[in-house]
């Protein structure tokens, strides 16, 4: 599915990064527009009661679409990670008849014996079951900061979860059950961003916090345009422009 453009609270603080290889001034520049912007924007509203931190996303746009869409994300390190050890995750698992995926309790022990960063395991029958109503679906997408997915069922989830898991940019990422290296795959999905190629020009990637000091934003956003040019069809010459812009959480 293609990623939707940016809310119209978003649409004012884009900073346009268009045009070949981008200098650091410019994306100083651009952080500084869109931090500017979000203080105005809170000097107005009201406190909330559990005030939540605000993503800043990246956005890439090719001049073609992908000729190989692929359904499995690139990982693109970060130098500062958005997500930690404390966040919470939710895990679904495949528990379909003959599914050669290990049992919620032996992944669950496994998890608790690596003290691997999960704090909730779904098997996919009970996300079918107690998750049908919009609303049961949009409490659940608040629910967590990440969800990962045993590979094995990644094909089912976009009928399962709905639109507000696109609209949040939480698709869960697949993870290999089949291996024994799970702390090792969450632990690289915890401190990365994730460009999706699929089949629109439009690729939205999460790279800071509202939160985090101005250099972690700038140095996230400068890792995060060399590495997604890198993986682009075509490299630089497959780039029509990067922006920046901020969606409400």
């Amino acid at each position: 599915m293609d990623t939707p453009p940016p809310s119209s609270a978003a649409v004012s603080s884009v900073a346009a990064l268009s045009g070949s290889r981008i200098g650091q001034s410019t994306i100083e520049s651009a952080v500084n527009a869109l931090l500017k912007y979000k203080a105005k924007q809170s000097a107005t509203q009201k406190p909330q009661l559990l005030p939540q931190d605000d993503y800043i996303y990246l956005n890439l746009t090719l001049k073609k679409i992908p000729t190989n869409p692929s359904t499995n994300p690139f990982k693109i390190p970060l130098p500062h990670p958005l997500l930690d050890p404390t966040s919470e995750l939710c895990l679904i698992i495949d528990d379909r008849p003959h599914s050669p995926t290990p049992p919620s309790e032996d992944i669950k022990k496994l998890i608790k014996s690596q003290n691997i960063p999960v704090s909730k395991v779904l098997k996919i029958t009970k996300l079918k079951t107690n998750y049908k109503p919009f609303e049961a679906k949009r409490k659940f997408c608040d629910s967590y900061d990440l969800f990962l997915v045993d590979k094995r069922v990644v094909h089912l989830l976009p009928k399962l979860l709905g639109k507000q898991f696109f609209k949040k940019k939480k698709l869960p990422l697949g993870v290999d059950l089949s291996k024994k290296n799970l702390k090792v795959q969450v632990e690289r999905a915890l401190g990365s961003a994730l460009l999706y190629l699929r089949t629109g020009t439009c690729c939205v990637m999460r790279v800071g916090k509202v939160a985090m000091e101005k250099e972690e934003i700038v140095e996230n956003i400068v890792s995060v345009i060399e590495a997604a040019a890198e993986r682009v069809p075509k490299k630089w010459n497959g780039v029509r422009s990067f922006a920046r812009h901020k969606v409400e959480n």
